[in-house]
C-alpha cells in the first residue's frame, strides 16, 4: 500500500524562511510563528498519514453506491470524517462569529495540501463544502448566514456547486434550469444537474446545494442567471431540519478515479431554494466559489503528485536492477538499485524541482488572498491574473509528474497492487473540471492580460524585476538563479507583445498561442519562486542557522529548475510567434 509523510520541513521553510509570514503585519498572523505551525502541520500529517492515506485504496476499490435513493461512501469514510470535524479542521480558516478558527488561508490550504496528497477523494467533501460557505458568507444576507454557516463551519453540514448541466458545461449561456419566484421570497428550482462532486452522501444530516438557474426576466446570456441555496432538507425557523426538498440523487457517475467521492446526477423538480446575492447576477456569486476552488484545484495537483514522487523515490532506492554504469554501488547485492541510475535520477529531478516550486507558488498565492482578505487591492488584481495560471499550470504538470512517478515502478506501475495507477487516474480530472485547462488558458489571455488596462501583468513583471535588481550583487546565485529568471521574464513579455500586436488583427493569434502562453507564464513563475526560495536558503547557510544539507539540497533542486525546466519558455515563445496559421490551416473536413 503507498505511503505518505506531510513535507512539514519543506511548508516550513515556506512560510518562515521565503513569506515570514509572521512577520507579514497581514492581520492573524502573527500568530503563525515557527512553533505553531509545525505544531498544526504535524498534527495534520499524522491524521493524514495513520487514517486517510490507508482508506485512500479502500475509497479507489470501493467506491460510492446509491442504494434507495441515498448515497453510501467507502467504509470507514464516515469515520474519518468525524475525526476531521472534532479535530476542527474543517473550521480552520472559517469566521469565528460562525464557529470558525479564524486562521489565515494560506494556513487552511497548506493543510488542504496535506489531506488531498493523503486521499483527495475523501478531502473533496469538506473542501467544496469551504467554497460554498466562501460564497454565502461573501453574498448571503444576515439570515441566511446565520442561519448556514455555522452547521457548514463545523461540517455537521457539507454544501456543493452545481452548475453543469447535461448539454452544457463551460458555455453557462445555455443552461436550461428554471427558477420560479413565490409569493413568499422563495423560487422553485426545477432542472438537471450532472457531474455535481459530493451531491450526496451519508456523512452529513443536510447537503446545502448552491445552484444556478435562470429567473424569469433575466434575458438568455450569462447575465440572466441567478444563485440559489437549495438546501436537501428544509431549515425550520429554530434551525432544526424540516421536510425532504424535492431533489433527488438520479445516478452516481462512473469515473476514472475519485471513486471515493459521490460524483452525482441532481435533479431539481420543484425544489424549494432562495436567492444568494443579486438576481440576475449569480455568476459574480458563483466565481467566488469558483476562484477559490481553481486555486484548490492547482493544489489537488501538485499534492497526488507529492505523494506519487515520494512512493517513487522509495521504490527507486529499494529495487535493485541492472549496475550503475561508473562500477557496482552495490557490490554485495545482484544488482545496484534504481536510484543510481541517470535517467531515473533525471526523472525523480523532474518531479523533485517541480513539486517544491508549485508549492512555493500555491503558498504564495494563497498569501496574496489573505493580503486581498486585509484590503489590498493590487494581491486582490494579482491573484485574479494568477489564478488559471495555478490551476491550469499546475494540474497539467502535476499530472504529468504522477505518470513520471508511475515510470519509475516499470511494470509495476501498472498493476493496481502497487498504488501509482490510483494517482494517475485521480490527478487527471483536475485537468478537466473547475474550468478545464484549455478555458483556463483562453481566460488568462482573453481576459486576466488585459484586466484593468494590463496593470496586473504590468505589476508582475516588475515583482520580477525588482527582485532581481535588489540580488544582482549576490554573485553566488546571479549565474543559476537570475540570470535565468531574466531571461524566462524576457520571453514571457515578448509572448504578451505578440498578443498585443497581432491579437486586435486576427484574435486567432493569441487564442491558438494561449496554452502555450499558460505554461509559459507558469514557468517563469516557478522561476521566480525558485530564485525566491533560493535567495532564502543560501541568506540561511551563510548565517548558519543550521540544517545545511536541507539548504544545500534546496539550492541544488532549484539550479535543476533552472537548468532544465526553465528553457521551456523559449520553446513555448517559439509557438507562439508561429500564430494562427498552422492550427488553422485544415478544413474541418481535413481532419
Amino acid at each position: 500500500m503507498p505511503i505518505y509523510n506531510a513535507p512539514v520541513r519543506d511548508m516550513q521553510f515556506i512560510l518562515h524562511d521565503v513569506l515570514e509570514v509572521s512577520a507579514s503585519g497581514l492581520p492573524g498572523h502573527e500568530e503563525l510563528d515557527r512553533d505553531f505551525t509545525e505544531a498544526v502541520l504535524e498534527a495534520a500529517g499524522k491524521l493524514a498519514s495513520e487514517v486517510l492515506t490507508p482508506l485512500n485504496v479502500v475509497g479507489d476499490q470501493q467506491g460510492c453506491t446509491l442504494e434507495n435513493g441515498v448515497v453510501r461512501t467507502p467504509d470507514g469514510f464516515g469515520e474519518a470524517f468525524e475525526q476531521m470535524k472534532e479535530g476542527g479542521w474543517t473550521a480552520l480558516d472559517c469566521d469565528p462569529e460562525y464557529g470558525g478558527q479564524g486562521m489565515p488561508y494560506l494556513l487552511g490550504l497548506a493543510t488542504g495540501e496535506v489531506f488531498v496528497s493523503a486521499n483527495m477523494a475523501f478531502n473533496m467533501y469538506q473542501g467544496l463544502t469551504h467554497g460554498a460557505y466562501s460564497a454565502i458568507h461573501a453574498h448571503g444576507t444576515d439570515e441566511q448566514k446565520q442561519k448556514y454557516l455555522p452547521k457548514m463551519v463545523s461540517c455537521e453540514w457539507t454544501g456543493t456547486m452545481n452548475l453543469t448541466e447535461p448539454h452544457c458545461g463551460t458555455d453557462l449561456g445555455l443552461l436550461r434550469s428554471k427558477a420560479e419566484p413565490q409569493d413568499d421570497g422563495s423560487y422553485l428550482i426545477t432542472g438537471q444537474k450532472i457531474f455535481i462532486s459530493a451531491g450526496d452522501h451519508d456523512m452529513s444530516e443536510n447537503v446545502i446545494h448552491l445552484v444556478l438557474a435562470k429567473a424569469p426576466g433575466g434575458g438568455e446570456s450569462t447575465k440572466g442567471i441567478s444563485l440559489f441555496i437549495v438546501p436537501k432538507f428544509l431549515v425550520n425557523e429554530d434551525g432544526s431540519l424540516g421536510d425532504r426538498n424535492n431533489v433527488s440523487v438520479g445516478n452516481l457517475e462512473e469515473k476514472m478515479g475519485i471513486h471515493g467521492n459521490s460524483t452525482c446526477v441532481m435533479n431539481y423538480d420543484g425544489a424549494k431554494g432562495w436567492l444568494l446575492g443579486d438576481l440576475h447576477k449569480g455568476m459574480r456569486a458563483m466565481f467566488t466559489m469558483m476562484n477559490e476552488a481553481r486555486i484548490g484545484v492547482g493544489l489537488q495537483g501538485y499534492a497526488l503528485a507529492e505523494a506519487a514522487y515520494q512512493n517513487a523515490v522509495e521504490y527507486a532506492k529499494d529495487r535493485l536492477q541492472g549496475r550503475a554504469v561508473t562500477g557496482a554501488e552495490n557490490p554485495e547485492g545482484p544488482a545496484d538499485p534504481l536510484i543510481v541510475h541517470p535517467d531515473i535520477r533525471r526523472s525523480l529531478m523532474d518531479q523533485k524541482s517541480f513539486l517544491e516550486g508549485a508549492r512555493m507558488l500555491a503558498f504564495w498565492g494563497a498569501h496574496q488572498i489573505d493580503r486581498a482578505h486585509s484590503g489590498d487591492e493590487a494581491a486582490e488584481g494579482l491573484i485574479s491574473l494568477m489564478t488559471p495560471v495555478i490551476k491550469g499550470f499546475l494540474t497539467d504538470k502535476g499530472f504529468d509528474t504522477t505518470v513520471l512517478a508511475q515510470q519509475v515502478y516499470g511494470g509495476h506501475g501498472y498493476i493496481e497492487e502497487h498504488g501509482m495507477s490510483q494517482f494517475v487516474r485521480d490527478a487527471r480530472i483536475t485537468m478537466i473540471y473547475e474550468g478545464a485547462n484549455g478555458v483556463q488558458a483562453l481566460d488568462l489571455v482573453s481576459r486576466k492580460l488585459a484586466q484593468d488596462g494590463g496593470k496586473h501583468v504590468m505589476a508582475f513583471f516588475e515583482s520580477v524585476k525588482a527582485f532581481i535588481k535588489e540580488h544582482e550583487g549576490n554573485e553566488a546565485l546571479k549565474a543559476d538563479f537570475l540570470e535565468p529568471l531574466k531571461a524566462a521574464s524576457k520571453d514571457l513579455q515578448a509572448a504578451a507583445m505578440f498578443f498585443m500586436n497581432n491579437g486586435m488583427k486576427n484574435p486567432n493569434h493569441a487564442l491558438a498561442g494561449s496554452y502555450d502562453f499558460m505554461h509559459l507564464f507558469g514557468h517563469t513563475a516557478l522561476g521566480f519562486m525558485w530564485a525566491r526560495m533560493a535567495v532564502a536558503a543560501q541568506k540561511a547557510l551563510d548565517e548558519g542557522t543550521g540544517n545545511d544539507d536541507f539548504y544545500k539540497t534546496k539550492l541544488a533542486t532549484g539550479r535543476y529548475y533552472m537548468k532544465r525546466q526553465l528553457p521551456m519558455t523559449g520553446t513555448h515563445l517559439a509557438r507562439i510567434e508561429s500564430g494562427a496559421d498552422p492550427v488553422m490551416e485544415l478544413d474541418a473536413e481535413q481532419f
